[in-house]
């Protein structure tokens, strides 16, 4: 019993090294068989394999009258299922999307104010939301616009200013 608390013991503390060795083995093992496990010899795979397996040895042994053949036996199995649960886990959370970084062409067409009269010949002042967020941006115009008009952008000048036009209703 007390070679199965070590290994479950031993497992969490691999575990905890995991946090700060983490890519250590695959870094080790790179190329050495190309994808063939699939992220299976990853720390945190094999700590919990091994702190489950100790455990789950030490509680059948302790609970049960079956021996230490079985207590193994059993604690394999729980192991090969924590590893697979936590290498599913593994990969979930790598695959792990965001929306994608808005850019300035998904600007055009946007509709805003503006916040600062925009003069024939010069910038002026916009506010549009972006991704959600109010963002101000530098603005020109062909004609003249006052404050408080509403524009929609017809172009994106660079990252931090466009070229809009006034909507007309």
């Amino acid at each position: 019993m007390n070679l199965f608390l070590a290994l479950g013991i031993a497992g969490i503390v691999l575990l905890a090294l995991s946090l700060a060795l983490d890519g250590l083995l695959e870094g080790l093992l790179d190329g050495l068989l190309d994808g063939f496990f699939d992220g299976w010899l990853s720390l945190p795979v094999i700590a919990g394999f091994i702190s489950i397996l100790g455990f789950t040895g030490a509680i059948t042994l302790g609970t049960t009258e079956l021996g230490t053949g079985t207590a193994t036996v059993v604690g394999v199995l729980a192991g090969l299922v924590a590893g697979w649960l936590t290498w599913r886990l593994s990969r979930t959370l790598m695959r792990d999307q965001t929306a994608s970084t808005p850019r300035g062409d998904d600007l055009i067409g946007t509709s805003g104010s503006v916040v600062t009269a925009i003069p024939a010949d010069g910038y002026g002042e916009v506010l549009l939301h972006l991704a959600g967020q109010p963002v101000k941006f530098a603005a020109k115009s062909a004609a003249p616009v006052e404050r408080g008009a509403e524009i929609w952008v017809a172009a994106a000048l660079s990252s931090t200013s466009v070229e809009v036009r006034v909507v007309e209703r």
